[in-house]
Parts: C-alpha cells; structure tokens; sequence
C-alpha cells in the first residue's frame, strides 16, 4: 500500500462515525425525528446524578442531588470542597433500615438527616471532615437520609417531624429515569 493517508485523493476523507453524526445533529438542534424538537430529545434523556432537584425539607426548599446507584452512595460528597447554603445530597434506599454514614475523603463538614419512609425526619447528627468513624441510626426503619452543610438544620429551625417532600423527591426520580415505587414511593396519580 502506497498511500495510507486517511485524506488521500485516491481514497476521499474518511467519513465520520454513526455517533458522531447523531451528536452534531443534537448539539444543533435539528429534529431527530419526524415532528421532534430540540426539548423533546432533552426530556428524553435521564438527568444525571450531577442535577439538583428542588426538595422541600419542612418549610425550607433544598437543592438536592440524588444519590440512588451503588456507586453514587458510594461516593456521596466525597471530596467535594464546596456545598452551596441550601445545598446537599439525598441518599435513597429500597427497603426501610438502620443507616450508618461516615466522611471518608469527605473535607466539608456536614450534618445528616435520617428519615423514615413517610419521609419524617426522625433524627440528625453533625459528621466532621475526614471522620472515619460510622454515625449509625438508632432507629432501624429508615430510608432516607440527606446530608448538608454542617449546622443547616439548626440554622433552618428543621426538627425532628419535619417532613421530606415525597412528591418532589418521587418527580426526581422520575427525572433521573428511576422508578419511584421502587423507593416505597406512591406512583404519580392519574390527571
């Protein structure tokens, strides 16, 4: 073979991949079907463990990222250095339990609410950066827990009772290509 060169006359420039052809047509906006918009090809797509979701706590609405795959409770807050006032993390499991946290590789100092599957807040404690030791539920029928910047709840005047807003916490899920049943959480009524 002569001439290997990928942009040689005698053989044309080589032509992108499929992939690369979809994504252009995405990152333009073009319609990726017949009758498609731009905002229908966004909605189609989850949204990712990175997004905030506006999650109510008591009266006091949160930005809350959901932590729902093994991997993302896994890596929580780790070596995140910044958390907005009115930001967090929610950590949602399938069947009510005992919790335990730590702060493994975790520099901010943060405070962890434990609710139960009504989403009553049931019991909060404060976590210190880097501290390996478990901060373990007394209650054994928990299945939410929502970590903060450290004195959020006492800043907030959130006490124990105070509710998680299921409904929001549930369109989340929905929105990140979860099921909201799976959490105990009641499918979306019908219009």
């Amino acid at each position: 073979m002569k001439n290997a060169n990928p942009l040689s006359p005698r053989r044309g420039p080589r032509r992108p991949p499929l992939w690369a052809v979809a994504s252009l047509i995405l990152l333009l906006g073009l319609p990726v079907a017949p009758g498609a918009t731009r905002a229908t090809a966004a909605e189609a797509s989850p949204k990712s463990a990175a997004t905030f979701f506006p999650i109510a706590v008591g009266d006091k609405v949160l930005r809350l990222q959901l932590a729902v795959t093994g991997p993302e409770m896994e890596r929580g807050l780790m070596g995140r250095r910044t958390l907005g006032t009115d930001e967090g993390m929610v950590f949602l499991f399938s069947t009510p339990q005992r919790l335990s946290f730590w702060m493994r590789n975790t520099p901010l100092p943060l405070d962890i609410g434990y609710f139960d599957a009504a989403g009553r807040l049931r019991e909060h404690y404060p976590l210190y950066p880097f501290d390996e030791t478990s901060v373990a539920s007394r209650a054994e029928d928990l299945q939410f827990a929502v970590e903060v910047n450290q004195g959020w709840f006492r800043a907030n005047q959130i006490k124990r009772g105070a509710l998680l807003d299921l409904k929001a916490l549930a369109a989340a899920l929905r929105e990140r290509g979860f099921d909201p049943a799976t959490y105990g959480l009641k499918p979306k009524p019908a219009p």
